[in-house]
């Protein structure tokens, strides 16, 4: 079927046909998707609605007919009756949809026939096309008229059948039968183009394959959304009375940027678009849905948006549904603390803290618990909390990033350094490793080492309580420095992870974690987040605030540190090519590409090193370029 004109002022109604096996998903896809496309879609509903002998035969037991008493023929007369009245009904909404097309017609009387008649896929086949034949011109025409999508738990027919005999209660070896049957049509439909789109579920959750539906569905007609939450995480906020949900999605809101929404709003927004008046009434897969759709259409009216949180999980069915269906879009997290702890925090008193758990306990609001993804104790401090929530937000935001090595020759040092870092690591990596990583750091990393003028900047990854030791190994081996100065940087595996670092050292996990910045030494196993670019741009502007005002330090001195000068304005010029787009590790890199966009000498890139009066005419012309980005007092 070709797809409507773009330029259709009112585009042409369509059918989509959801097909495949049993307990792919179909009728839930459909469900999700007619209830966000609101009037603009209509669910066809069961075949049962379209042939008035389905009362009787269900009356006297529909597997005993499909698969005993009802002969084939009238089987097949059924169905085929069934499908072509659906495909004739009248619908105005501009897209209808449903559930199974009318090649799971051939498929399923295909598979009755084969358990039936004990045939092969082969034989089956055909004699679905015989029984169907009488039809055959009148279901052309409707086939061509749907849109055909199919679901598929995979590829091969056996792990299908499987998957789809898993999600029953009983089986019996009838049914199992048909299902292996209905595999193997539905699988030769696929193989021989009957379905157009095809989706493999596999293990994905349900808004996955929703996502993908409408992928595939919206250019076919402009009232399908195009995508259903893409790349949207949702941290779901679960606990007690007083347990600290509020301050943990107020500080997800304003540290992390998450939208912040209330779960009430959700369910009865979502309940009010589709006419249910009073939702709490109703199961809690259905509430859980309702939460998804408000979701839905909140995060694409602000498609800027890739995380937000919710609060208050109450009911833990609804939550396990919800989990179903997000998957790991989803972060659950329970708040706990002690009921001591929570009646001291209620503004209203003991009894009202007591009294609100009752309420939540009946609906299951404590045995959340049991299912969190995290569990964050909140009878500390208010710090230890917003640590915690700064793992879980960044855990998504910053992928860990396994480390390769190289070794300590690689960087082309002077001797004596090479053998002071090789000395270093052999006492700190042993049997027994002080340190989880080392990684030299500014120019010593870059092969841009200058004796004299450079330091040796070293990061090391390790627990505190390796310190004492550590201070030890570098008090005997500082002579071999040969006067150096070392810079040694020791983070904790828990700071790098909550993001508890400086800008600067956030820049350096950035480049470890883009492989930019290759560590000497890492434990066996060790990962590292990763900082997205953005943040790194983002915090790097303190630095640049801090390095404008130590350039006029510096400039107010009668004699400014020359080195000490050059090196904060060559930070400057980093900092903000690094808002273009433009990465330059070295100094004189990056003060020759910035000297250069704003056409002035670029030798002073180098003669500033050197020569006082050149130095102190770059910091000016880079302090200048900074100040240039705000506006003025007239502005």
């Amino acid at each position: 079927m070709s797809s409507p004109s773009s330029t259709d002022a009112h585009p042409a109604p369509v059918s989509f046909a959801f097909s495949g096996p049993d307990n792919t998903g179909k009728t839930k896809q459909i469900g999700i998707l007619a209830r966000r496309m609101g009037p603009a879609a209509t669910s066809a509903g069961p075949l049962d609605h379209y042939d008035p002998r389905w009362a009787a035969i269900k009356a006297g037991g529909m597997a005993n007919w499909w698969f005993e008493t009802g002969p084939v023929e009238e089987v097949a007369d059924v169905l085929a009756t069934s499908y072509l009245e659906r495909s004739r009904h009248p619908f105005s909404a501009p897209v209808r949809l449903l559930d199974r097309g009318i090649p799971m017609l051939e498929a399923s009387v295909a598979a009755t026939a084969a358990v039936r008649e004990d045939l092969g896929a082969e034989q089956a086949a055909d004699r679905a096309r015989a029984l169907l034949a009488p039809y055959e011109t009148d279901l052309r025409a409707a086939e061509e008229g749907e849109h055909a999508l199919v679901l598929l738990h995979c590829d091969d027919p056996e792990e299908g059948t499987r998957r789809s005999l898993a999600h029953e209660v009983t089986v019996t070896d009838t049914y199992a039968a048909f299902q292996r049957h209905l595999h193997d049509q539905v699988n030769r439909l696929v193989d021989e183009g009957r379905f157009p789109m095809a989706i493999r579920i596999g293990d994905r959750p349900t808004v996955a394959i929703q996502d993908e539906v409408r992928q595939l569905l919206a250019p076919l007609h402009p009232e399908v959304p195009g995508r259903a939450l893409p790349g949207v995480h949702v941290t779901a906020l679960g606990g007690m009375s007083e347990g600290g949900k509020s301050t943990a999605g107020e500080y997800l809101r304003t540290q992390h940027g998450h939208a912040r929404l209330k779960i009430g709003y959700l369910i009865e927004d979502a309940a009010a678009r589709a006419g249910i008046h009073d939702p709490y009434k109703l199961g809690s897969v259905v509430q859980a849905e309702l939460i998804v759709d408000a979701l839905d259409r909140f995060c694409q009216a602000h498609h800027f948006l890739d995380s937000v949180s919710i609060e208050s999980l109450h009911d833990v069915e609804s939550t396990i549904e919800l989990a179903r269906m997000l998957g790991p879009q989803l972060t659950v997290a329970y708040l706990d603390a002690s009921q001591a702890t929570r009646t001291r925090r209620g503004t209203a008193g003991p009894q009202d803290v007591i009294d609100r758990d009752l309420v939540k306990s009946a609906r299951g609001a404590d045995k959340i618990v049991s299912i969190a993804h995290e569990v964050i104790g909140n009878d500390g401090p208010r710090l230890r909390l917003e640590r915690r929530l700064d793992r879980i937000a960044l855990d998504r935001r910053w992928p860990e990033h396994q480390p390769s090595t190289m070794p300590v020759n690689a960087l082309g040092l002077p001797v004596h350094l090479e053998s002071y870092l090789a000395e270093f690591l052999d006492r700190t990596t042993g049997m027994r490793p002080l340190i989880d990583l080392l990684a030299v750091t500014g120019s010593g990393a870059r092969g841009k080492y200058q004796h004299g003028w450079s330091d040796l900047d070293v990061l090391v990854v390790a627990d505190a309580s390796a310190l004492d030791e550590m201070r030890e190994i570098l008090a005997e081996l500082e002579a071999e420095l040969g006067g150096v100065k070392l810079g040694m940087t020791v983070l904790t595996r828990a700071e790098c992870r909550t993001g508890a670092v400086t800008s600067r050292l956030l820049h350096v996990l950035a480049l470890i974690g883009s492989g930019a910045l290759v560590p000497l030494w890492a434990t066996p196993g060790l990962t590292l987040p990763a900082p997205d670019a953005a943040t790194d741009v983002a915090v790097s502007l303190r630095d640049g605030v801090q390095a404008a005002i130590e350039i006029r330090r510096q400039l107010l001195k009668g004699t400014p540190d020359l080195r000490a000068l050059y090196k904060v304005t060559a930070l400057l010029a980093k900092i903000q090519l690094r808002f273009s787009g433009i990465e330059c590790p070295s100094d004189s890199d990056a003060l020759t590409v910035l000297l250069d966009a704003g056409r002035h000498d670029t030798t002073m890139a180098t003669s500033a090193r050197t020569d006082r009066s050149a130095a102190e005419a770059l910091a000016r012309i880079v302090l200048q370029t900074w100040l240039d980005t705000l506006p003025g007092e007239t502005q």
